[in-house]
């Protein structure tokens, strides 16, 4: 899908460029940026832009573009959403390594407790929406691929439903779910703009719009989100080195939501699993989907 409104580029122009006023070196990272729509309103409004563009057929009109300008847009040929892939050997083009992209763009790694280092914006893959999602989580606990170089914000365009999963609160059956946890302890969730799924262009070969169906959340929207790392992340007990204990112990809690909390402890063969509970001020009989974000953090910190 493709931003081709003028009036959508503006609006998401204008939320990228709130918040914080950005310093004169910073780069934003337009992915799949298509007819280049959004681009030139970006440029327009000097923002210094990196365009990854995966479809050749974009290409030559996004480096025409590049070459009438004096260094503030840069094209680069690859797909963020194919950021480095488990493969052994060459890794072929448009996937990419994130440390090839990153010295590309001229973007060096900065502390984790340092300012944002890049903004991206891309709009997600539908059909591979929630893989994508785990992905950037398992990388963002890891600090590996494109976390290597600090808290990259992301800004992206997702399905309403996915939205309604992050920011979900303890309680909703539906919605409340590992990823949900996960997410919420990882990054600072902000909702920038909502827009109708008709308002974007997309390049199937039947020129539908093939609009993800829902049975139980609302997904009539694409929801533009800015997902910030936070920057005490890794401050307490929680470390990249021990964060996929994290994610699994959330991932085993939330696997059978209704489940009391004490009879996961015992499971793990923690006869001290009770005690934990009262000093934590968790009731004993909390149920696994009724513990916040936090708690699940805290949870794992005493452990």
């Amino acid at each position: 899908r493709f931003i081709a409104c003028p009036q959508l580029a503006r609006t998401v122009q204008r939320c990228l460029q709130g918040g914080a006023s950005p310093g004169p070196q910073s780069v934003l990272l337009e992915c799949a940026p298509g007819p280049g729509i959004l681009t030139r309103t970006l440029l327009n409004a000097g923002v210094r832009v990196v365009a990854l563009e995966s479809n050749s057929a974009f290409l030559p009109n996004l480096q025409s573009l590049e070459n009438s300008l004096d260094g503030q847009l840069k094209v680069i040929y690859g797909d963020f959403f194919r950021l480095d892939p488990l493969v052994t050997g060459t890794v072929k083009p448009p996937a990419m390594c994130s440390d090839k992209l990153f010295e590309t763009m001229g973007v060096a790694a900065v502390p984790w407790r340092a300012d944002v280092p890049l903004k991206v914006f891309g709009i997600l893959p539908q059909k591979k929406e929630r893989n994508t999602l785990w992905r950037l989580l398992f990388a963002l606990y890891d600090c590996s691929s494109i976390y290597r170089y600090g808290r990259v914000e992301l800004n992206i365009f997702i399905s309403e439903k996915e939205y309604k999963v992050l920011t979900a609160k303890p309680g909703e059956v539906r919605a409340y779910q590992a990823l949900t946890i996960l997410w919420q302890v990882g990054c600072e969730i902000q909702l920038l703009h909502t827009e109708p799924w008709s308002s974007f262009v997309t390049n199937l070969k039947n020129g539908g719009q093939a609009v993800p169906k829902s049975m139980w959340l609302p997904n009539d929207h694409l929801c533009l989100v800015r997902l910030t790392p936070q920057q005490n992340l890794f401050t307490g007990g929680l470390k990249p080195t021990n964060s996929s204990a994290f994610i699994f112990m959330v991932k085993q809690c939330l696997a059978r939501p209704k489940s009391r909390l004490t009879d996961r402890l015992n499971s793990w063969s923690l006869d001290n699993g009770g005690k934990l509970l009262r000093e934590l001020e968790i009731p004993d009989n909390a149920e696994t989907r009724n513990l916040y974000p936090e708690d699940y953090r805290r949870l794992f910190e005493a452990l």
